[in-house]
């Protein structure tokens, strides 16, 4: 079998998640190369929406920033951000969204806000963006991150973007329209919420992962199913087909940074 990194198993086991057709808001870097995977393989009919207001684009390469051009000249239609925000997430037209954090605790909050108290931090992070209003909105939520005690935290420092709030029905409680965390994929596995008490729940790992290893490298007493699922490894032609698009990436950005210094 081919050697990968954990980087290509996160790559795959979110791209995986994405069926065909779905309206996915997409983020830059492992959620773009996830979302482009699928399409070139099991998904052709994905749509992607980038935050720039580019709508159903198809790049050939993975942008670095939102505002490639190549998004804008692959896509069905550009429009401006306040519509992407209010036509499509905001009315419950986007199936799939990702997001990150530095933080995450048991009930998929995340913070991306600050490390350390908000008043003194020790770490002052990019902020929200529109990470609030993705998780709020999208029919189900991806959250990619790698896992370690200092990311998936008992407490928050700052609670930036929804979850499931306190666990159990409080997010319905507290009126958000959309359904919440469906899966954090990590480089150990992959944890699913509780249906009832929506702690996540470490239900799938990866080849040379154990379920101990994985509670390990978690901040609070993570929770394992009592069935844990070995998650396939990456398939050669998923591998191929992102190793294929990485380098095409790599190709063309180095194209357009190369300058030509003065003799």
């Amino acid at each position: 079998m081919t050697a990968y990194t954990s980087d290509e198993m996160m790559t795959v086991a979110a791209a995986r998640r994405l069926p065909n057709g779905a309206v996915c808001f997409v983020g830059i870097g492992l959620p773009s190369a996830a979302c482009n995977l699928a399409r070139l393989t099991h998904a052709p009919d994905l749509v992607l929406i980038y935050e720039s207001g580019t709508v159903g684009t198809r790049p050939s390469v993975l942008p670095l920033r939102i505002g490639e051009g190549d998004l804008a000249e692959t896509a069905r239609s550009v429009i401006p951000l306040p519509e992407i925000f209010t036509h499509y997430l905001q009315s419950g037209r986007v199936d799939v969204g990702f997001l990150g954090g530095a933080q995450i605790d048991r009930f998929g909050n995340l913070n991306s806000t600050v490390i350390g108290s908000y008043d003194a931090p020790k770490v002052r992070l990019p902020g929200a963006g529109g990470a609030p209003e993705i998780a709020m909105h999208v029919k189900e939520l991806l959250i990619v991150m790698k896992q370690s005690a200092r990311t998936f935290v008992e407490r928050l420092d700052f609670r930036t973007t929804a979850g499931f709030l306190e666990g159990g029905d409080a997010r319905a409680r507290a009126g958000l329209p959309g359904g919440g965390p469906r899966a954090v994929i990590t480089d150990f596995g992959e944890m699913t919420p509780d249906p009832v008490t929506r702690e996540l729940v470490l239900g799938g790992i990866f080849d040379g992962v154990t379920a101990d290893e994985a509670r390990a490298a978690c901040g609070w007493p993570l929770r394992v199913a009592g069935t844990v699922t070995r998650i396939a490894p990456p398939t050669n032609t998923e591998l191929q087909t992102l190793r294929d698009l990485q380098e095409r990436t790599r190709a063309a950005h180095a194209r357009r940074v190369r300058i030509t210094l003065p003799t």
